[in-house]
């Protein structure tokens, strides 16, 4: 009988197949990644506005926004930061009852599983670091700061001196368009050292007046605990300056700054949040930063 015969793939058909696969996932794996990337970016948005909703009924029931950060000197202690004012309102009440020693500064023992505790609300999904990290310990400068003002750095602020593990947070308060080793006590925005600011005191409105911002991890991280003398950059941890754009080239720690492709999210007074563009006119990025500047200012 006639035994017909199966005709194998030829070597030019088998590497017709393989590009046209190659190019198929090149086209598919972009739209796959800014697919992922467009929900951590939800999420990140949805993270700091349960933020939001803290600070208003914590301010609600006290009228009055927490303090930046709570010290008997700007770079003292306890140190306990604004973010430890909102636990039971972001549903973190056992561990502020349970392990937050607040008469004790954060770098003591009894501290320890407080200051490790991962919190997901105060972590951005996009920053894609440890969460966790050994804090850097940093020389002060003649003035009593440790802080470093070089532009362009690449490297960690916590590569030097490890202090201990802490736990870290992609969100800080908004300290203003001043230098924080300037003033720490005097910051024109709504987050400073033994700060008490109301909704009142922010006269330029509250739909235009930024108070938490987002930071990215590469260059060291920040904390939701607060400020830990003898940290590198230790005030700057939890709080944040309009210095630079959103992830300028030329930026500083104390910056804001995210791994987001188009800039880096902030909420607002009114409890609304919004990202701001790498691109936002610097001077009006500023403006929207002090609480009562008086600037002809609003978000775009």
């Amino acid at each position: 009988m006639y035994r017909h015969r199966r005709r194998a793939f030829t070597l030019v058909e088998l590497l017709v197949v393989i590009a046209i696969i190659g190019v198929l996932v090149a086209l598919l794996l972009p739209a796959v990644q800014a697919a992922r990337e467009a929900a951590r970016m939800t999420q990140c948005k949805n993270n700091l506005r349960q933020v939001g909703i803290a600070l208003h009924h914590r301010h609600t029931t006290h009228n009055v926004l927490p303090p930046g950060w709570q010290a008997d000197q700007p770079e003292g202690t306890p140190g306990w930061g604004w973010a430890t004012d909102i636990m039971h309102e972001v549903e973190q009440g056992n561990l502020s009852a349970g392990l937050i020693r607040k008469d004790l500064p954060i770098s003591h023992a009894e501290n320890q599983l407080a200051r490790e505790q991962v919190l997901g609300v105060f972590i951005c999904p996009s920053d894609v670091s440890t969460r966790q990290f050994h804090l850097g310990g940093g020389s002060t400068d003649h003035a009593g700061h440790g802080h470093d003002h070089a532009h362009e750095e690449e490297h960690s602020i916590d590569d030097r001196s490890p202090l201990f593990l802490v736990s870290k947070s992609n969100y800080v308060g908004v300290f203003g368009s001043l230098e924080i080793e300037d003033a720490p006590s005097a910051g024109d925005g709504v987050f400073f050292h033994n700060s008490k600011i109301s909704f009142d005191h922010i006269r330029d409105g509250l739909s235009n007046t930024l108070i938490v911002g987002e930071r990215m991890s590469r260059y060291g991280g920040s904390l939701w605990q607060g400020v830990v003398p003898g940290a590198a950059e230790a005030m700057a941890r939890v709080v944040g300056v309009t210095d630079h754009s959103p992830n300028d080239a030329h930026h500083h720690f104390e910056d804001f700054s995210s791994l987001h492709p188009s800039g880096a999210h902030f909420l607002i007074g009114d409890g609304s949040v919004r990202i701001l563009n790498n691109e936002i006119d610097l001077s009006l990025y500023r403006a929207l930063s002090t609480r009562s500047g008086g600037e002809a200012a609003a978000l775009p």
